[in-house]
């Protein structure tokens, strides 16, 4: 299928943290780090791998720091340069973005995720475009990439609008939106519905949203009416099931594991496999995890 390429990516970065006070009391919780880089440097590291090309942050007060994290910081790298550590300083040119490749845009007021990524309309234009929940960070499965290019590529195949769902035990559904599974495509399958937090046991499945999606622009003239969903925000999912009448969605089955860096637990289990997922630090790393586990 003939489809447009995935250039831009929407981050929805202005939220609270609420659920990891009081660390987040004056550091974003996107910028808290898993092993030595940033939440949020993960999720752009995925997304570039993805193949994207534009990275569109949607911050609040309080935030700078994230658009500092993404410059050049000459005086750190002129002192490593005359210091000769040149690994370390190799590393920070490598993760910063090509010039042009960031917009900040602010969301004044926390009105939901369906507000923030109406927020970037203006950045994306008229062109398909993915948002990546920067709570969420992934590591690769038995297929070696993670989430958004698995997403890019059912939407290679398929077109239309995809999103990254995981199976959780059902009694769980009730925490998450939840898609309605259709036929299947491998590991991808249409939707045919959508619902967020359904009541427990009136779930369509026990498949649920997972924090990447591939949509198409005309999600922004549904999240232009503002209307209030869930928690009285303006609520994504709402737009989704609209566009749905209208458009074809896709979930995508990730094959890889997804940490949730919002809650207290997801961040240390995220740490904990991040680190064993390094080559440089997974020995030394391993021997005083056994050690700590021992003592239990």
């Amino acid at each position: 299928m003939q489809t447009k390429p995935i250039r831009k990516a929407v981050f929805p970065v202005a939220g609270l943290g609420t659920r990891v006070l009081p660390a987040t009391k004056t550091i974003p919780k996107e910028m808290l780090t898993v092993v030595d880089r940033p939440v949020l440097q993960h999720c752009v590291e995925e997304a570039r791998e993805a193949g994207i090309e534009h990275f569109i942050f949607v911050t609040g007060r309080n935030k700078a720091v994230i658009e500092d994290h993404f410059d050049i910081a000459y005086e750190l790298e002129d002192t490593l340069r005359k210091r000769k550590k040149l690994t370390e300083l190799e590393g920070l040119i490598a993760d910063l973005p090509a010039p042009g490749a960031t917009s900040f845009t602010r969301q004044q007021s926390p009105l939901g995720l369906g507000h923030a990524v109406w927020c970037a309309r203006e950045v994306i234009g008229d062109e398909p475009f993915a948002v990546i929940l920067p709570d969420m960070i992934t590591l690769p499965g038995a297929m070696g990439t993670r989430c958004l290019q698995q997403c890019v590529e059912t939407y290679r195949e398929h077109g239309g609008n995809v999103i990254a769902v995981e199976e959780v035990p059902p009694e769980d559904t009730h925490q998450y939106g939840v898609v309605a599974k259709g036929e299947e495509f491998g590991a991808s399958f249409a939707i045919n519905g959508m619902v967020e937090k359904p009541p427990k046991g009136a779930a369509p499945s026990n498949f649920i949203i997972s924090g990447r999606y591939i949509l198409e622009p005309q999600i922004f003239d549904l999240l232009a009416n503002g209307k209030k969903g869930a928690g009285g925000e303006i609520q994504l999912t709402d737009s989704m099931i609209e566009l749905a009448g209208t458009q074809k969605f896709f979930g995508r089955i990730f094959d890889g594991k997804t940490y949730d860096t919002g809650s207290k637990v997801g961040f240390l289990a995220a740490n904990v496999a991040f680190a064993l997922a390094r080559p440089d630090i997974e020995p030394a790393f391993r021997a005083e995890l056994k050690r700590i586990v021992g003592t239990l």
